[in-house]
């Protein structure tokens, strides 16, 4: 088995990507404008931001398979449904204000064998039918720029009215006006950022949600090709542009996370002020002196 596909072992990487003309994560606290950190302006992409992308990617590759099915979506299906046929599907009861312990654990299991994204990224599910709590073993950072961005909030018009009273022609006392044949709107993006998260996978939570090779093996996929399957106007350019993977013989561990993490440097090359594209960085990798039972796998970059 290949060491980067194998959930036995404990992995560490680096995650690199940029957005050009693009909002890569909206702050609805700031109408829908690019996170930033507002004290060094630098942006900021959540976590949950880049899971939605992998389950997107996950669904529609293979979200039609048993296995593979994705729990947080957002297509209007209520999460105790999904409970509810996972006791249904074990010939349970989930009737009465709680459920029996062993009822909940076989309901759980069966939440992690049937869905992709719980047995990943885990689940709170002890909402009304309880199905128990999943830790799960991939976690990500948000994602943070690696120098400041310039958030844009532009003006755009359209060609289109919303409501037909605001169409219609108006009649006044000494001529005769058409009604509105546009209106306004607003659009937000970052002119170029590059931003850098970290994902961390834990082989005995793996071992406990039932995460597989073959999970591994899709996720590392997703991580590079689900910008193409997230394309839109407001996203603008996006793109994976490093993926560096730290692999431990030892389940728990041979070095500290972050002495691997900070082997993975990006700067801005000198002569340049303003960056608006990758080439204008310099990404370098430190992969000599590798701590002992450390192995680097470089999947983009």
């Amino acid at each position: 088995m290949s060491i980067i596909i194998d959930p036995n072992r404990r992995h560490d990487f680096v995650l690199v990507f940029d957005v050009i003309d693009g909002n890569p994560n909206g702050d609805p606290d700031a109408g829908n404008l690019p996170r930033v950190d507002p004290e060094t302006m630098q942006g900021l992409v959540s976590d949950v931001c880049l899971k939605r992308k992998v389950r997107n990617w996950i669904d529609l590759t293979r979200g039609s398979e048993p296995r593979f099915k994705i729990y947080i979506q957002d297509k209007g299906i209520a999460l105790n449904d999904l409970h509810q046929r996972a006791y249904e599907a074990e010939g349970l009861t989930s009737t009465g204000s709680k459920q029996k312990r062993d009822d909940v654990e076989k309901a759980r299991k069966w939440m992690c064998d049937n869905f992709y994204d719980i047995r990943t990224f885990g689940a709170v599910m002890t909402t009304g039918v309880n199905c128990g709590q999943v830790r799960g073993p991939v976690q990500l950072t948000f994602a943070r720029s690696v120098d400041q961005i310039v958030p844009l909030d532009l003006s755009i018009t359209r060609v289109a009215v919303t409501r037909s009273e605001d169409a219609k022609v108006v009649e006044g006392d000494d001529a005769k006006g058409t009604g509105k044949t546009t209106e306004m709107g607003r659009k937000a993006l970052v002119p170029y950022g590059l931003y850098i998260s970290y994902g961390f996978i834990n082989p005995h939570f793996a071992a406990d949600t039932g995460f597989s090779t073959e999970d591994l093996s899709l996720f590392w996929q997703a991580l590079q090709q689900m910008w193409d399957l997230d394309r839109s106007s407001s996203r603008g350019m996006m793109a994976c542009r490093g993926l560096y993977v730290f692999s431990h013989e030892n389940a728990l561990g041979n070095a500290p996370a972050h002495t691997l993490l900070e082997r993975v440097t990006v700067k801005l090359k000198e002569g340049v002020e303003t960056p608006r594209k990758y080439s204008d960085y310099e990404v370098s990798v430190k992969e000599d002196d590798l701590p002992e039972g450390i192995s680097l796998t470089r999947l983009v970059g």
